[in-house]
């Protein structure tokens, strides 16, 4: 369980293929901290530290996971959202993130608004996801507020804490992101469809 609230921006140092996975090594400054069989969130995907070295430490995606998410188009040296599982007890900043993507959306649109960015985002409504008006978004396991939200699209605004402290100042137009959609509202839409 996550709260969508990145605690830093790590790097990617290599990858390789492993039949259909993906093993992918980071850098980070939280590495020391970690141990062997933990739950980090990369870029919204949770995935378990299968190996610690110094300052990097490695993780797995398999087919699955690539299919639903943006890992798969990392490189070396690309930026990563990342965040530890919530501690019990801890305060719950941002919204309940399981850390299971439900699908990527592209990025249609990066407008600045004097002091805050505006990002809007297309994704495909086939697989009966939703938004709704003031709800919660993670993006790349950022915690947000839905605004402008429409049948395949939203926008939410960044303000420029979350703008400097997350990867977001790197998303261009076109780019393709993970999209967990409120758990919450989830369980919602799935009781109406069976009422």
């Amino acid at each position: 369980m996550f709260t969508g609230i990145v605690e830093e921006i790590g790097k990617i140092t290599r990858i390789s293929k492993s039949g259909t996975n993906l093993d992918i090594w980071v850098n980070a400054k939280m590495t020391p901290e970690l141990k062997i069989d933990q739950s980090v969130a990369h870029n919204g995907v949770c995935l378990t530290v299968v190996s610690i070295n110094d300052s990097e430490y490695q993780v797995t995606a398999v087919k699955e996971t690539l299919e639903k998410t943006n890992l798969g188009k990392l490189k070396t040296g690309s930026p990563v959202n990342l965040e530890r599982g919530m501690k019990l007890g801890d305060r719950l900043d941002g919204h309940i993130v399981q850390g299971h993507v439900d699908q990527t959306a592209k990025c249609t649109n990066r407008k600045e608004a004097d002091g805050s960015w505006e990002f809007s985002f297309e994704y495909d409504p086939d697989l009966n996801n939703i938004t709704i008006e003031k709800g919660s978004i993670t993006i790349n396991g950022v915690s947000l507020t839905v605004v402008n939200s429409k049948k395949n699209s939203f926008s939410v605004a960044i303000i420029p804490y979350t703008y400097e402290h997350t990867t977001f100042k790197e998303l261009k137009e076109g780019d393709t992101v993970n999209l967990e959609f409120d758990v919450i509202g989830k369980y919602v839409k799935r009781i109406q469809e069976l009422g």
